[in-house]
């Protein structure tokens, strides 16, 4: 291969490293926006292959052999992007990059990072400048319009933009779903919340695809049009649509439904697993999100759950006349509204813990279109949060509304599938959060006594009298 980059140094405006699928179509969305850009690949037929099947594109991007040879094609001050896996190749890569690089070149991180690594790197006195993006939106959005979610300076996000926000995705009103969040880990911290919220919104999903199989007999063809029918209401959105394809889909070996042929088994890539842990590290509540993680687990113990079924008995009896698909679309749209909640409030908690501005109203509109979680509700949700950003979401008057409307719903389905046994841990968790969050008067002031009676750990008083302890307390007065 010839190494066109060496034929018109600086002929590039960025530089993209790593040509997997999301790289590879990310360096052809920047091309296809009227930007050269320059490539390299660890192997160099991937870099070949690239670029021999970019067609007309092939004449805005520049191949590499070498980091010498990209770094030399790009365009002083330089940005390049990496697009490689998590962890240690990213901190390999920049230290690869380091001997090619000055004070005023940029490296922006575009994969999967965990925000922790995303500090540390920024912290780490690079000698080039550093940038951690969270893009999402698969491949298809990574080739034609992703939402992207930044962190970093705010002048490195003011030299990024005009690329990013070129690429990114748009809402109907034009606006790009690309944003600048925060310094540092923040982008990354603010898609990791973004999977989160993901894998709760397909495991309510799936949960009510199980209650329409399972519970009311429903054949996968019924099943896909009642999401199609959804998806043109309240609950329009991406994961919608797209069940109901997957549900609609015949498969082309057997001639039935494909979904029927699936394995249920769910593979995760561990960012919602990041979210869960920060969670609990946050003592911000998410249960929709854990119980989604969960259930990802347990999926994956097929054997196990085979052992189950026979020790215990199949399943569930049939709910006929019990629950209407009408209910489970009331149901899902409670568990959205709930789940985004705490998604939402998370994000608050992490602003606070880590000196983050993070402005709540930007990220739901960043959130619109060209990512996994796109939905039509997100338009009300940067409308409450702009009203009153640091105010959780369910006690907004316009979603308290809807939730009125659907909680009776959601009880009723949730109590269907406990009674039936139709396991639906996400939705249920949502129920018990709300519950939690509309009483006055919890029940924590049993765990007090209990943790004052065994370790004297000490409570407060209604009242304000200063008396820490109970009765049990060694020399206290009855």
């Amino acid at each position: 291969m010839t190494d066109k980059s060496m034929n018109g140094v600086g002929q590039a405006n960025i530089g993209l490293i790593g040509l997997g699928t999301m790289g590879a179509a990310l360096a052809l969305n920047i091309a296809e926006k009227g930007f050269p850009i320059a490539v390299w690949n660890r192997t160099t037929s991937v870099t070949q292959a690239f670029h021999a099947g970019a067609g007309a594109l092939a004449a805005r991007i520049v191949p590499t052999e070498t980091l010498a040879a990209l770094v030399s094609a790009i365009a002083a001050p330089r940005t390049i992007i990496l697009m490689v896996p998590a962890g240690p190749a990213v901190d390999q890569q920049l230290e690869a990059l380091a001997p090619y690089l000055g004070p005023d070149d940029l490296v922006v991180d575009a994969g999967n990072a965990n925000f922790h690594d995303t500090n540390r790197r920024t912290a780490a006195g690079l000698p080039f400048r550093f940038v951690g993006i969270g893009v999402s939106g698969g491949e298809e959005g990574a080739r034609h319009g992703p939402a992207i979610m930044v962190g970093g300076a705010a002048e490195d996000w003011q030299r990024l933009s005009p690329v990013l926000q070129a690429i990114a995705a748009r809402t109907e009103d034009g606006t790009p779903c690309a944003d600048w969040m925060g310094p540092a880990g923040a982008g990354h911290f603010v898609k990791a919340v973004h999977n989160g919220i993901e894998y709760a919104d397909m495991q309510m999903i799936a949960e009510t695809y199980g209650v329409m199989r399972d519970g009311m007999g429903l054949a996968s063809e019924a099943i896909g049009q009642i999401f199609a029918r959804w998806n043109e209401g309240t609950l329009r959105s991406y994961l919608v649509e797209i069940s109901a394809a997957v549900a609609l889909a015949r498969d082309p070996v057997a001639g039935g439904p494909l979904l029927d042929m699936i394995v249920d088994a769910a593979g995760q890539k561990g960012t919602g697993r990041w979210t869960a842990i920060e969670a609990q590290n946050l003592a911000a509540p998410i249960p929709v999100i854990e119980a989604a993680v969960m259930a990802r687990n347990v999926s994956a113990r097929r054997a196990e759950r085979a052992i189950g079924e026979a020790l215990f008995g199949a399943a569930p009896q049939r709910l006929d006349g019990v629950l209407t698909a009408d209910d489970l679309e009331q149901a899902l749209i409670a568990g959205k509204i709930l789940c985004y909640a705490q998604g939402f409030a998370m994000m608050t908690a992490a602003g606070a813990e880590f000196g983050w501005a993070l402005d709540m109203p930007a990220i739901a509109r960043v959130w619109r279109a060209g990512c996994i979680i796109r939905s039509a509700m997100l338009n009300d949700m940067a409308n409450a949060l702009s009203e009153d950003p640091a105010r959780n979401l369910i006690l907004a008057p316009f979603f308290a509304d809807h939730l009125r409307h659907c909680l009776p719903a959601l009880r009723r389905v949730v109590a269907a599938g406990a009674q039936n046994g139709l396991a639906l841990p996400a939705l249920a968790s949502g129920l018990a959060w709300f519950d939690m969050m509309r009483t006055a008067r919890g029940t924590a002031n049993m765990i007090q006594g209990q943790r004052d009676y065994f370790g004297l750990h000490g409570f407060q008083r209604l009242d304000g009298i200063d008396r820490p302890h109970g009765p049990w307390a060694a020399g206290a007065s009855a």
